[in-house]
């Protein structure tokens, strides 16, 4: 796992204990993370949804430096599947 995506999981694990459905963060060229009922782990699956950004735009949106709405809307993180869901991830990382 590399370093990028074990910062990512603690983080992101310090954010959000639990969450009621099933997201993916595709973090380009460092692998991807899965966020669930049961926590933050690295990992692939099966997802409701699935973003996709740079290490670097994923990293400003858990510092708060980005809003995860204005990523997208400016095509800096791509999401595939539920956009409802994608809100509640949002609104989790707030």
């Amino acid at each position: 796992m590399s370093k990028v995506i074990e910062a990512a999981v603690a983080q992101l694990s310090q954010k959000v204990t639990t969450f009621d459905g099933t997201a993916k963060f595709i973090i380009e060229d460092e692998g991807s993370i899965l966020m669930d009922e049961t926590g933050v782990r690295a990992g692939d699956g099966e997802a409701d949804v699935t973003m996709t950004a740079t290490a670097d735009v994923f990293r400003a949106i858990l510092d708060g430096e980005m809003n995860p709405t204005m990523a997208y809307m400016s095509g800096k993180l791509a999401v595939d599947g539920s956009i409802p869901m994608a809100m509640k991830v949002g609104a989790a990382l707030s």
